[in-house]
């Protein structure tokens, strides 16, 4: 079938093994000190190892190639995992993904002014999440423009208490968001979508984004979109 998929430039590429960490697909290996696409029916076409190559030696492409086997892929991976829920894969620190369960900060000299961390999942740049993971069976899911953590100051306990976090920017991000978010609803049991966003004009793309993965999801999911102004207002919800 003609579709897209990743290609790697072998002259480009450096060895250093990051595109084959990032990859939680496992399509990627790395062979004589340079990373090979062995398993095309594992590349979904998403580009998690795009923006982990350092040297550019990882682009997109569209030809022939077998259609992504998501069964597949679940099966290997869960041949490899030594039932763990809290790490998939091994590789780079930066993209290792973990799960995490904070506790109220008692009997410390700060405890009355500085807050709990919310964050219940790392990675959680859009462009690095993993497609399927355990902490997005039955979540609230967060899709945030990374700016509003700066511009509203208690985001934490807001919006990102008891929910998955996921952010982005439509700007500065060379990649379509709707494609990945597309596929981690449409893969997983999702409860409710809040998306956050900025009110600057280039964040719609953020809210288009996920609206069109909500769409094209084929689900009835529960969803709201919270503007936040640059002076630290919430506009609407």
């Amino acid at each position: 079938m003609l579709r897209k998929i990743i290609k790697i430039d072998e002259s480009k590429c450096n060895g250093c093994g990051a595109c084959a960490a990032a990859c939680h697909e496992g399509a990627i290996e790395m062979i004589d000190g340079k990373a090979v696409l062995t398993r095309e029916d594992y590349c979904d076409g998403l580009g998690d190892c795009l923006p982990e190559c350092p040297t550019g030696a990882i682009s997109f492409e569209e030809r022939e190639a077998p259609a992504y086997d998501q069964a597949a892929v679940l099966a290997a991976r869960q041949k490899k995992s030594e039932n763990s829920d809290t790490t998939l894969h091994a590789g780079c620190p930066g993209t290792q993904m973990r799960q995490m369960a904070h506790s109220e900060r008692k009997n410390t000299p700060s405890a009355q002014t500085a807050g709990v961390s919310r964050l219940g999942q790392w990675p959680c740049q859009i462009r690095l999440a993993p497609v399927n993971a355990p902490y997005f069976s039955g979540a609230k899911l967060l899709i945030a423009a990374d700016c509003t953590a700066y511009a509203y100051a208690n985001i934490h306990e807001d919006f990102m208490k008891g929910k998955i976090t996921l952010i982005g920017c439509p700007k500065l991000d060379s990649v379509d968001y709707s494609e990945k978010l597309t596929e981690i609803i449409r893969n997983n049991h999702i409860r409710s979508v809040t998306i956050l966003r900025m009110e600057v004009p280039c964040c719609k793309g953020l809210e288009a984004a996920a609206k069109k993965a909500l769409q094209e999801s084929g689900k009835f999911i529960p969803w709201q979109t919270v503007t936040v102004s640059v002076d630290g207002k919430i506009l609407d919800a």
